[in-house]
């Protein structure tokens, strides 16, 4: 009984911690301008997606391209692969977040996440390739999220892992996630999801969003966000302190 009671006080203890510390991220303005730009990066994939399947029932065709990794490859229906491989990497960030209590810095990965998705959902109109040859869609299961499966550059599924890769601290899930990316990677070329070129500028944008956050939207990381209260009463090193993560 005492056992049971310990392990309530536990919960209860961390849970008061949690919501502590998760309160003042949901009241932060930075954490819905984060949850803004992944709702508009969704909304600009279904549109221009739309955008290719009205095209193409114009009559129009989009190009399939020769692809020198994709050509000496096998071919095997594991879409059902990649896109687990893709789900697992939110669920290890949700995990990391609160186990590492990183609650400071949501409303960055949310940012970061709505971004790679507004700049793919530019780019896969601007280049409108068409499915690598003998792509046969996504799984029964995931069917459901998205309407048209049309756009291949760059990779939403390879560039999403990765700035998951990018965007955690600790070395355990980045190993962890890392062996997803090498996952979803090799599912994607052995399905013939997606062109090489797709997959590697992915990766190149995630990097390049990522470090342009940092640099320019270091506001969403709210560690970085000096404390406003007593703040003139601080010595000039306490000043240039910032919140710890």
């Amino acid at each position: 009984m005492n056992h049971i009671n310990k392990e309530k006080s536990r919960l209860l203890i961390f849970t008061s911690e949690m919501l502590n510390s998760i309160i003042p991220v949901i009241k932060s303005k930075y954490f819905y301008f984060g949850i803004l730009a992944v709702i508009a990066g969704a909304g600009l994939n279904f549109a221009s997606e739309t955008y290719l399947h009205n095209y193409m029932s114009e009559g129009k065709t989009l190009p399939m391209l020769s692809d020198l990794v994709l050509d000496n490859l096998p071919y095997y229906n594991v879409s059902l692969i990649y896109d687990i491989s893709c789900l697992i990497p939110i669920l290890l960030v949700l995990i990391y977040l609160v186990q590492k209590k990183d609650y400071n810095r949501i409303p960055m990965f949310l940012l970061l996440t709505g971004i790679f998705y507004i700049v793919r959902g530019v780019f896969i109109v601007l280049t409108p390739f068409g499915n690598p040859p003998m792509f046969n869609g996504s799984d029964p299961l995931f069917n459901g999220f998205s309407m048209f499966e049309l756009g291949v550059y760059p990779s939403g599924h390879a560039g999403n892992v990765f700035l998951m890769f990018l965007l955690v601290r600790d070395k355990g899930y980045k190993w962890l996630i890392f062996i997803c990316l090498v996952v979803v990677i090799a599912s994607l070329f052995l399905a013939r999801g997606h062109y090489s070129i797709d997959i590697l500028s992915g990766l190149f944008f995630s990097y390049a969003i990522k470090a342009f956050g940092e640099k320019h939207f270091a506001m969403f990381d709210l560690g970085n966000i000096k404390e406003p209260s007593s703040f003139l009463f601080k010595s000039p090193d306490e000043k240039n302190r910032t919140i710890p993560d």
